[in-house]
Order: C-alpha cells, then sequence, then structure tokens
C-alpha cells in the first residue's frame, strides 16, 4: 500500500535567480507550480525546509560575491 505524503507549498523569495531555482529543482525533490500571487515551490514539509535553507545560502553567497568579500 502506497502512502501519500502530504504537499506543502512555499512562495519563492525575492532574490532567488533561475540558476539557484535550477539547482534546487535538481537537488531536492520539489516541483514549481504557476498560482494566482505567482510562483510557487511544492513538496513535503521536510523537503521545504531543506530548499529554504539551500535557497538562504546561496543568496548570502552571491551578496558576499557582490560585496567583494569572496
Amino acid at each position: 500500500m502506497s502512502e501519500e505524503k502530504e504537499e506543502f507549498e512555499m512562495g519563492i523569495p525575492n532574490g532567488v535567480g533561475e540558476q539557484m531555482l535550477a539547482h534546487a529543482f535538481e537537488k531536492f525533490d520539489i516541483k514549481l507550480e504557476h498560482g494566482e500571487f505567482g510562483p510557487k515551490i511544492i513538496g513535503e514539509y521536510e523537503e521545504l525546509i531543506k530548499v529554504r535553507e539551500f535557497l538562504e545560502n546561496a543568496i548570502r553567497e552571491r551578496l558576499a560575491e557582490l560585496e567583494g568579500k569572496k
């Protein structure tokens, strides 16, 4: 018997570029849907937590590059 996992949705934060999203989709079990208020990431809760951390780190790294710290 296949157990269905509950899916949640998360809006895409400002500052997330296409390349960051592409890496997230390669690395995590998520999907993209377009909602009434823009694109959103769909997946299991635990997976969305990992995606959020991944995107936050990617944004931090990009900001450090732009500031010349990297």
